[in-house]
């Protein structure tokens, strides 16, 4: 089953020393997306987090998040427009 999120992400509190510069020119930032059984209190059931290196992980290091997520209700206020179609 397919399902659309919506978030957003807090630029500021990225460590430009995390950013990769691809063969592209673009800069890209790896990210971990945690998607958690049950909502929080804001309705957000995932998260976002700048992935940690190898070292990091070892030494405990706090993660940063950077964003939350949660999915996008699907309406069914197009039902009705759809079916008056004549296609």
């Amino acid at each position: 089953m397919s399902q659309l999120f919506t978030g957003s992400i807090c630029v500021s509190d990225i460590d430009k020393s995390k950013l990769t510069q691809a063969k592209n020119g673009k800069l890209y930032l790896q990210v971990d997306i945690w998607i958690n059984d049950q909502p929080d209190n804001y309705g957000n059931t995932g998260s976002i987090s700048i992935r940690q290196s190898k070292e990091e992980r070892e030494a405990k290091t706090k993660k940063t998040y950077i964003g939350n997520l949660k999915p996008v209700e699907k309406s069914n206020s197009a039902a009705p427009i759809m079916q008056d179609l004549p296609f």
